[in-house]
């Protein structure tokens, strides 16, 4: 009998779990997606050159823990069905029947609803698992063919992980039911919201911020008592002391608020008022600070930049920090006074208050406002994280990806470092021939093979060990140009008395500029040199050849590298065939154990092979993008899935409502504008905030990797990911959107007489 009920409510409540459904569905089709790659029964054909375990062992450790939140969304899920049919369990309660059998009819009824979700998003996980292994196979330049294949060990892993979830879920709801009286049961749809006063989260934030402020205010002192001179521009002393002054106004204005607060409740202003109305105005004061100190802290690596200051990494971060910091502040006090804000502008606005149903939708909308600031806080939030992981998963790939081509250029790089060599006569003269030795035991032939040593242009220069002042190394000629060969790029002809410079991609025009027109001459153990015609060349040719800290290379004539002092021993080596991941591995221990990192000479030995790079980049870059990726969705789907269960569950309050507006004459058309603007708001407040708080991070983020977006991504491709990105994200806002319109509607309507 018992089961029958139970599909019969299911069948019968189909329609109210419409949301519930589709939310799951989507959780599961996201979550088998993902994680079909990691399958043990997934086999692409990626090559001889990639090892795919690394990746599947990646992408199941990362899918996994991001799925954690779903157990968020699915509770938040379960507890709004819970509260929607809080009448029909008192019924049920009231007819006769337990409220622990209530409680496991309930459960069985979402347990087969979550079995349908299960089976629906599987199925069409299927079809969305071809994304993601197209995503893959081209990061790893193979071509794409459609095969629909079902994973037995990822549809296993898929059920276990939700139906536990149901279980565990469904367990505390039916302790919930269990211990409810039936009165509340009943009174559930016309309880008020709690009043705002009693939650004090705002004030904990209001106190974190003021601690936070003192150590932006300190850091703006030790940063201007260290790095300030007079002599600077006027925007980097406005830089300076605004780091130091709108901080200490942010301490400052607590302070004079307490006292025009004392002042004002002895003049005889009512106590309970003052405090309220006072306390906005200093969170509004704060708010206008906190916006002051982002925009300066932001502008500390603009004009680092610009001006060359020689401000460091470690005050880079400090400023970050602390733009989050403010941003995160921004968020909580602009939310926690919309509602207020909303009250000003309809007392002073009397032509807007009194227009057509405006009046209405005023109270509707601050109601809300005044008792949801905290969820509205934490979704814009969320909303921002969410945002910046779908912007910024494209950037670091992109960048990873352009770092790759640039540091695994040949096959085979072999390198050399003297910075713990403290004796010439220790330095590495060596041809490496095992590695050699390897090649010709199995079968794979040199198209290009340069062993070449990089010198100092002064013997003296050996015993210069301070970090980041390196001196410059010298390659001859005849070795440039036998690696410019391999690389396809045209030689470089030099006098006997001339030398040229060659530059790393991810130095700027102004740092080799400023470099060039330092040294228009380079003096040598074997005489001095002047600069060539053809001062510097640019083309990617490896991130070895340089001398450690150095972002440049000297380029000098074969005559007077025979005089200098060889410091360093490379080898860069192009095969004819691709090397096997099985035999990349293999040379790489051999060559290791007669070349230890770490000699006992000191000399640092390494070797790069383009295969084994290839493979852990690649997989890393794979296993980055999607989490960040998968993460991204999920966080969004929970919180648009929060701002439209709270506005369907509030749709039962808003019947009467909007029934008293149609017994007063007002049209249909206008309660569906009414409702359009109600959700406008409540979606487009935190969404907005949202997008204008992670478009300041980015803007950030890439300005202080500026350099690294122009030689590995370059903007124009960049912007063509993020605009595929906000396409995504509108797409998901709009779905929701208009799922929450619909459902709405249909909720109010359902009341008209």
């Amino acid at each position: 009998m018992y089961a029958k009920l139970v599909f019969r409510n299911a069948k019968r409540s189909v329609k109210d779990y419409l949301i519930y459904i589709v939310t799951l569905t989507i959780c599961v089709t996201l979550f088998y997606s993902f994680l079909s790659i990691s399958s043990s029964y997934y086999k692409p054909e990626i090559g001889t050159e990639y090892d795919f375990t690394m990746l599947s062992d990646g992408m199941k450790a990362a899918i996994c823990s991001i799925t954690l939140l779903l157990l968020f969304l699915i509770r938040f899920v379960n507890h709004y069905m819970l509260l929607s049919k809080q009448k029909e369990f008192a019924i049920q309660s009231i007819m006769g029947m337990e409220q622990r059998t209530i409680g496991w009819l309930f459960f069985a009824e979402t347990l087969i609803m979550g079995m349908i979700s299960i089976g629906t998003g599987i199925f069409s996980g299927v079809f969305c698992s071809q994304f993601i292994t197209a995503l893959l196979l081209t990061s790893y330049g193979k071509n794409y063919a459609l095969s629909w294949t079902l994973f037995p060990d990822t549809v296993l892993w898929t059920i276990c992980f939700f139906t536990l979830s149901f279980l565990m879920i469904g367990i505390s709801n039916t302790r919930t039911i269990r211990k409810t009286k039936v009165i509340d049961m009943l009174t559930a749809e016309r309880e008020n919201d709690i009043e705002l006063i009693k939650s004090r989260w705002i004030s904990v934030v209001v106190i974190l911020f003021e601690l936070f402020v003192v150590w932006m205010c300190f850091t703006g002192v030790q940063t201007a008592w260290f790095y300030y001179d007079s002599r600077f521009a006027f925007p980097v002393r406005f830089m300076f002391w605004g780091n130091i002054l709108f901080p200490a106004a942010a301490l400052i204005w607590p302070g004079v608020w307490l006292v025009r607060t004392t002042g004002g409740t002895h003049r005889g202003l009512p106590l309970c008022s003052g405090k309220k109305k006072g306390f906005h105005t200093l969170l509004a004061g704060l708010l206008v600070c906190s916006v002051l100190n982002a925009f300066l802290a932001s502008a500390v690596p603009v004009l680092t930049g610009k001006y060359y200051l020689p401000l460091h990494g470690g005050i880079f971060n400090q400023y970050l920090v602390f733009i989050l910091v403010d941003l995160l502040f921004f968020i909580c006090a602009l939310i926690y006074l919309a509602g207020s804000l909303l009250v000003a502008w309809k007392e002073h606005s009397p032509e807007h208050r009194y227009k057509n149903e405006n009046l209405f939708f005023f109270g509707q909308i601050i109601s809300k406002l005044n008792t949801t600031s905290k969820t509205m806080t934490l979704v814009s939030i969320t909303l921002a994280l969410a945002v910046f992981m779908f912007i910024a998963a494209p950037v670091l790939t992109g960048w990873a990806s352009g770092y790759l081509d640039i540091r695994s250029m040949y096959d085979v790089q072999i390198f050399s470092r003297y910075n713990n060599v403290y004796e010439e006569k220790n330095l590495p003269q060596d041809d490496y021939g095992n590695v050699t030795d390897f090649l010709m035991e199995h079968g794979m032939k040199a198209a290009y093979d340069c062993a070449f040593f990089l010198y100092l242009p002064v013997q003296s220069d050996f015993y210069n060990r301070m970090k980041y002042d390196f001196p410059v190394a010298a390659i001859s000629l005849s070795d440039y140009n036998a690696i410019r060969e391999m690389l396809g790029y045209a030689p470089v002809f030099l006098a006997e008395n001339e030398f040229t410079t060659h530059w790393k991609t991810v130095a700027t025009k102004e740092e080799r500029d400023s470099f060039i027109s330092g040294h228009p001459n380079v003096a040598t153990d074997a005489g001095e040199l002047i600069l060539a015609k053809q001062p510097y060349h640019e083309e990617a040719m490896g991130e070895t050849l340089y001398n450690s800290y150095t972002d440049v290379l000297y380029v000098f004539p074969d005559s007077i590298c025979e005089s200098l002092l060889p410091v360093m021993s490379n080898r860069y080596i192009t095969t004819t065939e691709t090397i096997s991941y099985e035999d990349a591995c293999e040379l790489e221990k051999i060559f290791a154990r007669e070349y230890p990192e770490q000699s006992d000479t000191g000399v640092f030995y390494a070797i790069r092979l383009r295969t084994l790079q290839i493979n852990s980049s690649k997989a890393g870059n794979f296993v980055l993008q999607a989490s960040m990726l998968y993460g991204a969705v999920v966080l969004m789907v929970i919180c648009l899935t929060v701002l439209s269960l709270q506005q369907l569950l509030d749709a039962g309050k808003y019947r009467y409502r909007f029934s008293v507006l149609r017994k007063m004459g007002v049209e249909e058309q206008n309660i569906e504008k009414l409702i359009m603007k109600q959700l406008g708001v409540w979606f487009g407040l935190p969404v907005v905030v949202a997008v204008v708080v992670a478009a300041v991070v980015i803007a950030y983020f890439i300005q202080t990797i500026s350099a690294e977006v122009s030689a590995y991504i370059g903007f124009g491709s960049l912007l063509s990911r993020m605009g595929t990105t906000v396409g995504i994200l509108l797409l998901l806002l709009i779905c929701y959107f208009l799922s929450t319109w619909v459902l709405f509607k249909r909720s109010v309507h359902s009341g008209a007489p």
